[in-house]
């Protein structure tokens, strides 16, 4: 990997990054950076097919990495996850959580079973995950990173997707706690919250009428490309040896001076939270 300042500060070689969602396409962006940064990366989702493709592009990079299937809400699929991890790579110091899912449903008619749905997936499963891999690291006390994906819609009020922004603010909550409750461990516990990336769920939800509307929300409204997120990576650096040792309990916002969002700055993200946070 070709020396720079950035990767002298930010450098990851000989760790392991596990990132559920990492098939998607904010979260293989990220896998992008921290392979980029020298870790090796566990692409955690459903699709081997498009895990394949992302690999291929880091592998093409100089970095190494494989899938492994997961379903982010079962907290047995979770546990063999973090066992096969292991078993593969003898240790795990970084975890992503990025899975999620969406609705535009109109508040009066959301159903029980998808509000049940949409928390299982965007908070349930990012609960269990902070368990599950969180306990290995307070045993085997090793400093981790937790990154957990939060959302712009957890801050502030958003059209029509009510229980995904409820979700989410709850999952800002939780990396607060976790960083309060970790930090003398040496763990810490960081929220990114991009804006609108065009993956998948969001998509959904996007038309030329909300584009439009948002447009006009916004001082400076543009969509995000994915490669905006591989930055995260420097959110992920190894607290003993660089600039964000003292970064706990973050909630860093990329939001294009309001919601928009595009998957190249995902790329600088970790970049400018890490040097507000030196």
């Amino acid at each position: 990997m070709p020396s720079s300042l950035i990767y002298d500060l930010f450098d990851l070689t000989g760790q392991v990054a596990v990132i559920i969602g990492g098939t998607g396409e904010l979260c293989g962006a990220m896998a992008e950076g921290l392979a980029g940064a020298g870790a090796t990366v566990v692409l955690a989702g459903r699709s081997e097919e498009k895990a394949a493709a992302r690999l291929a592009k880091i592998t093409a990079a100089g970095g190494q990495g494989c899938f492994l299937p997961v379903e982010a809400s079962s907290r047995t699929s979770l546990e063999t996850l973090k066992q096969e991890t292991l078993e593969k790579y003898g240790r795990i110091d970084i975890l992503v959580n990025g899975a999620g899912a969406n609705s535009p449903t109109p508040f009066l008619e959301i159903t029980d079973e998808e509000f049940e749905r949409l928390f299982n997936i965007n908070t349930t499963a990012v609960f269990m995950a902070c368990q599950i891999f969180g306990e290995y690291f307070v045993k085997e006390n090793i400093p981790a990173a937790i990154i957990n994906v939060g959302s712009m819609s957890g801050l502030i009020p958003l059209s029509r997707v009510f229980t995904y922004s409820m979700t989410k603010a709850a999952v800002h909550n939780l990396s607060r706690n976790l960083a309060r409750e970790w930090a003398p461990l040496g763990i810490r516990v960081n929220t990114l919250v991009p804006g609108f990336f065009p993956a998948e769920q969001n998509r959904k939800v996007l038309n030329p009428e909300r584009v439009e509307k948002f447009a006009h929300e916004v001082c400076c409204w543009r969509c995000r490309c994915v490669y905006d997120a591989r930055g995260v990576g420097q959110a992920a650096e190894e607290p003993e040896s660089n600039g964000t040792a003292f970064w706990r309990g973050a909630v860093c916002q990329r939001e294009c001076g309001a919601l928009g969002g595009c998957a190249r700055e995902a790329c600088s993200v970790a970049v400018h939270c890490v040097e507000e946070g030196t």
